[in-house]
């Protein structure tokens, strides 16, 4: 699957906004996606580092127009934390030399709300 069909559409409520704060966006996601999946989409997307992945289906709800009662299709809910400090990172070589390695990633993400 691309990343472009796994990540649908960003959620924006009241709840997801007082989030973005500590670094959680909240998605709606193909149904059929793994956690996985949805983290290697948000960091290819976005360009940012995906830390956690929670998901949960979300039940459609029964509407009803006149004399008929239906049902509002089922969908799955992403909500993802990413690094908002990403540093420098260190590691040893053989030699026990110690290399610094400095990551691209982003702290935020601005197409989140549109802008």
């Amino acid at each position: 699957m691309l990343p472009e069909e796994i990540i649908i559409a960003p959620v924006i409520t009241e709840k997801s906004n007082d989030q973005l704060q500590e670094g959680k966006y909240t998605f709606k996601v193909n149904k059929k996606a793994t956690k996985v999946e949805i983290a290697k989409a948000v960091e290819k997307l976005f360009e940012v580092k995906v830390l956690n992945v929670n998901t949960m289906t979300v039940r459609g709800k029964k509407k009803r127009v006149g004399y008929h009662v239906g049902k509002t299709s089922d969908w799955k809910k992403a909500i993802v934390t990413i690094d908002t400090n990403p540093g420098d990172e260190t590691y040893l070589t053989k030699g026990g030399k110690e290399v610094k390695v400095s990551k691209k990633y982003k702290d935020s993400i601005e197409e989140f709300m549109g802008a």
